[in-house]
């Protein structure tokens, strides 16, 4: 595995290198917030970042996206795919526990029997760069519990980690290694790596935050109908806050619009905690109340996923814990389940 060194305000430079040749995506400030945005000769990244307030996954699974298009002819209905254009790309300081999410993804989008050619496009064209956390951005980050690490490599091409007056850069995967030529030609020396390791050592012990992550899943397997779900919905907004800014959500509704004789058809995110998400046709709504759909939230994250994939659909990144206008804290809830 290549490493090198780079110093640290070459980043920008690296990075707005790369946008002339490629589509990078990078954190760029605007007003409070940091998001994830394709870099444009007008937009500065940001790498002095905490965390985005945006998840990356959008880069792979958009907010957005077209399908397929139909136009109504005298001979009947022609429909047409959408042409997956997923170019070359570039995503560009990433926290580790966003990079956990992708593999997390990977497993749903990318399964044996089931594939979604739209998802695995972007992701096969773009390489990830991770930002390591040299210090946990928040109080409420407990990536260490749901199998993650501040210096982690998980779901990356490149890994940074910030030594000092330099960038370490680690080139994993041979998508990472052809981007090597952006990142100079000053070689890593043990000094480096041992900086590294002791950095990754010191972050990984400052995450405070635990959750008993894999203690609840045999706790979940018995207590579907326990009492306690009918605990921790009670000041929910059913606002959708949680899971639009999850790394890991990915639940999605298809739609069709149509003008005169032309149409689309549609995906875009779609929320568990939306009371429309679960009704039928019929009128019929098996989770009638936030008591059920709290309850799948957790049962997804913490015992679904599991049973599916056997990991976590969780990867501590805290956003849910902030951004909760009622701040509801998934953090207590697996603590709570872990007593009963």
């Amino acid at each position: 595995m290549e490493k090198r060194l780079i110093k640290k305000d070459a980043l920008v430079g690296i990075a707005k290198k790369m946008a002339e040749e490629l589509t990078v995506w990078a954190p760029v400030k605007k007003e409070d917030n940091v998001l994830f945005t394709p870099l444009t000769k007008d937009a500065e990244p940001f790498f002095a970042y905490l965390n985005s307030k945006n998840a990356p996954k959008q880069v792979f699974f958009p907010h957005t996206e077209t399908l397929m298009k139909y136009t109504r002819t005298p001979k009947g209905m022609v429909f047409s795919a959408e042409e997956n254009k997923a170019g070359k790309t570039v995503l560009f300081g990433v926290r580790p526990c966003d990079a956990h999410s992708f593999v997390l993804l990977d497993m749903l989008f990318d399964q044996e029997k089931y594939k979604d050619q739209y998802y695995i496009t972007k992701r096969n064209n773009t390489t990830v760069i991770t930002l390591a956390c040299a210090e946990p951005p928040y109080a409420t980050c407990f990536c260490t519990s749901v199998d993650g690490e501040p210096v982690s490599a998980d779901g990356a091409d490149i890994v940074l980690t910030d030594i000092g007056s330099e960038y370490l850069a680690e080139f994993i995967t041979p998508k990472g290694e052809k981007l090597a030529k952006y990142f100079g030609e000053t070689k890593a020396d043990a000094v480096a790596e041992t900086k590294k390791k002791e950095i990754a050592e010191k972050a990984k012990k400052a995450i405070k935050s635990k959750i008993p992550a894999h203690e609840v899943k045999p706790i979940l397997d018995n207590n579907f109908e326990h009492p306690f779900w009918a605990t921790i919905h009670g000041k929910c907004l059913a606002c959708g806050t949680c899971t639009y800014m999850c790394p890991t959500c990915h639940c999605f509704d298809i739609s069709d619009e149509a003008k005169a004789s032309d149409g689309v058809r549609i995906r875009s995110w779609d929320s568990c905690m939306f009371p429309l998400f679960t009704k039928e046709t019929s009128g019929h709504n098996p989770r009638i109340s936030q008591k059920e759909r709290w309850r799948q939230r957790v049962m997804h994250k913490f015992k679904y996923y599991v049973d599916n994939f056997n990991a976590i659909a969780c990867v501590g990144c805290g956003r849910c814990v902030m951004s909760c206008p009622v701040n509801i804290d998934i953090r207590k809830i697996i603590e709570d389940i872990s007593k009963l």
